[in-house]
């Protein structure tokens, strides 16, 4: 259950990396932590808690009148899931409030073990319209945290239509990819940010310049996005009703925190801040707001400068006083009792809490009235998180004197004893934990399958050959009508504001038309009315039997497991209907609301593709969605993953071959190769298939 003290709405979501960090966005007033448990979380690089440190850290944080999220953020690996449960029983029983969550299965633990814990759904499950909204209430979520790149707008549309709490960034760094779609790290260096480890290739150079020779470094850093800052927007977020603003940053510093808190207070007051302190204690060279009021241009873009870093250290000691002294916030009443040998003092929280203590030596008969002199010394409370809501003095407590000393030590142990009271320990409810037991997928050669980005790179001499094809809706148009009972109907992970209408609307046209299914890419798309059969796409993240049962249990009939799933991992994934893994292609690395071509040429005339150059000077393809249908962008890795001489070693139903770049003439070649067995004929990799 929640915590009975009331505090303004937005609420303010404060960063703690570490236990110096949480004690630093406490101090300077946050009304919420999010943090860490060591192990399952998406900033495994962070400090973060042991399950001793975060009882601590909760008693600390509930003694203050603050909530605690447990970020348990990551895709899941099926012989992870009993450490997982572990965490969610260290969550229930530490007492924290909510569970911050993106894998289906954490999402099933928290319901079956700990259901007295909220259930949030991360920033990692890519909500971004009102459908997402609704479908995560339907799946009993509490909250839903937005993507980064809406707009003001969009997000209001979202609040208006969503039956639970709507959590927003406002201030930290920015991804160049939408949360839960980027796989740069994973496929470029074997660390995965969907599970905690991000290595932010993203911030190297990533060069769109035109004319560069072949094979010539990028030195521009055309991925890397300003740190955003949506603090003046507060009183428009205010009145979009959004639950919670959240601060990015768990990897930053305590005196960090402790600006950014202290400027979302002083905007929710309505109060001036300092906005010179919060730009020099962290950024790359300035701020965007470019995604909340619709200007995605180059002005996003942005690195960290020597002069910036040079900001930050003078910055520290003046952002380091904004924590010194604890802010007092709860408000306390005390209640003075003269007794026939001595003063008893009572403080009580409002919550039913109360401390009690009795002077050392009686009370003086008082020559003038003492009730100012009470107040002034019961009023000291600065230091501690109490504040005086109210003091009652009896008649009799006007001409009872004591000393200001022990007024003072009064006032001093009745706080210290109900702070005590507060910070004692409350765990949750925990359930019996019934993880099944899986076995091994029996080995096999799967079918092979294909899924085409156009109509045209369709060759028509092999789809006899092929278990089913996949076409993005937007194609649906452009494919023979013969085709259509074996074709799967692809629905884009991303569809931003009028674009999920546009969606629907085609998928709608599609209704009766003989298409075999439609592959889902969101959770938003289970709202979709269709009669079509449903399946999964690597939108869904599907890394784990729990998870992947829990989709089947939602009413799809088969799944794709996500790529960066190790087959050790992947032949635990058995969930009752057919499963596919990718056997070849260039891996979207990124998805993004952003243009890195807009750094050095404007949408007009704009063939709607390019290349970034990387400091090793290989050149990823840029590609823009179909105009209308998701307004996003694909950077692409130049190097395909191809298993086709290993078909018999993916524990999967069927082999997806996912053709993007590639002319038809290369398609033919590519699916010969994959039928036959054979090993490729350029550079490629075997993804993270053997990892782990």
């Amino acid at each position: 259950m929640s915590l009975p003290i009331q505090t303004p709405r937005p609420e303010i979501l404060a960063p703690a990396g570490n236990a110096q960090m949480l004690s630093a966005a406490v101090f300077s007033g946050a009304d919420a932590v999010y943090l860490g448990l060591t192990g399952y979380n998406a900033r495994r690089s962070a400090g973060n808690f042991t399950p001793e440190e975060l009882c601590d850290a909760v008693r600390f944080c509930h003694a203050r009148g603050v909530r605690v999220h447990v970020t348990l953020n990551t895709l899941v690996f099926g012989p992870e899931l009993p450490g997982l449960a572990d965490a969610v029983r260290a969550v229930a029983e530490a007492g924290a409030d909510a569970v911050i969550a993106d894998d289906l299965a954490v999402a099933a633990l928290v319901k079956q073990m700990a259901p007295e814990v909220h259930l949030h759904a991360s920033t990692q499950m890519t909500i971004h319209t009102p459908e997402g909204a609704r479908q995560m209430a339907e799946m009993g979520y509490d909250r839903v945290i937005l993507a980064r790149e809406l707009s003001l707008e969009e997000i209001r549309a979202v609040v208006k239509a969503s039956p639970i709490e709507v959590e927003v960034f406002i201030h930290g760094a920015m991804c160049m990819a939408v949360s839960g779609q980027c796989m740069m790290s994973a496929f470029l260096g074997g660390r995965s940010g969907n599970r905690g480890a991000c290595a932010g290739p993203c911030r190297l150079p990533f060069d769109a310049t035109p004319g560069l020779r072949p094979g010539q470094p990028g030195t521009a850093c055309h991925l890397s996005l300003k740190d955003m800052d949506l603090v003046p927007y507060m009183a428009q977020l205010m009145d979009a009703g959004v639950a919670s603003v959240k601060i990015e940053g768990r990897l930053r510093t305590p005196e960090y925190a402790a600006a950014a808190v202290t400027a979302c207070r002083c905007a929710r007051e309505g109060k001036a801040y300092d906005e010179a302190l919060l730009r020099d204690i962290f950024s790359r060279s300035g701020f965007t707001d470019g995604y909340l009021v619709g200007r995605n241009g180059k002005n996003m873009f942005g690195v960290r400068t020597q002069a910036d870093a040079d900001a930050t250290r003078a910055a520290t000691p003046k952002a380091r006083e904004l924590f010194r002294r604890e802010l007092s916030r709860i408000p306390v009443t005390f209640r003075v009792e003269v007794l026939p040998d001595g003063i008893a003092l009572t403080a009580e929280d409002g919550e039913g809490r109360a401390a009690r203590a009795v002077s050392r030596t009686a009370p003086q008969a008082a020559q003038k009235d003492q009730s100012d002199a009470i107040t002034r010394a019961l009023s000291k409370t600065g230091g501690t998180p109490f504040c005086v809501g109210e003091i009652k003095l009896p008649e009799e407590a006007h001409t009872a004197f004591l000393p200001g000393s022990e007024w003072n030590e009064l006032r001093r142990e009745v706080l210290e004893r109900l702070l005590e009271f507060r910070s004692a320990p409350a765990p949750k409810s925990v359930q019996p934990c019934s993880l099944p037991v899986w076995a091994p997928r029996r080995p096999g050669v799967p079918t092979l399958a294909a899924r085409f980005e156009r109509a045209e790179q369709i060759p028509a001499d092999l789809t006899d050959r092929l278990a089913f094809l996949v076409l993005p809706v937007s194609q649906a148009a452009q494919l023979p009508e013969a085709l259509r009972s074996r074709t799967l109907l692809e629905l884009s992970r991303v569809c931003f504001g009028a674009a999920e209408e546009a969606v629907k609307t085609a998928l709608a046209g599609c209704e009766g038309q003989g298409f075999r299914g439609v592959v889902l890419n969101n959770p938003a798309h289970l709202r979709y009315a269709t009669s079509l059969p449903r399946y999964g796409g690597m939108g869904l993240n599907v890394t784990n039997p729990v998870a992947a049962g829990r989709w089947r249990e939602l009413g799809l009939q088969g799944m794709l497991v996500h790529p960066e799933t190790p087959l050790p991992a992947m032949r635990l994934l058995d969930p009752g209907v057919p499963t596919a893994a990718l056997c070849y292609g260039h891996m979207p690395l990124m998805l993004t609301r952003a243009c890195p071509l807009r750094n050095v040429r404007d949408c007009k005339g704009c063939p709607h593709s390019g290349s970034l150059r990387d400091r090793k000077g290989r050149d990823f393809p840029v590609r823009c969605s179909a105009p209308g249908m998701a307004g996003i962008r694909t950077v692409y890795n130049p190097v395909p993953l191809y298993m086709g001489d290993r078909l018999g070693e993916l524990p999967a139903d069927f082999a997806l071959a996912a053709f993007t770049l590639e002319a038809p003439d290369r398609v033919h070649q590519i699916l010969e190769m994959l039928l036959a067995g054979r090993g490729f004929d350029s550079e490629f990799t075997r993804g993270l298939y053997y990892t782990g």
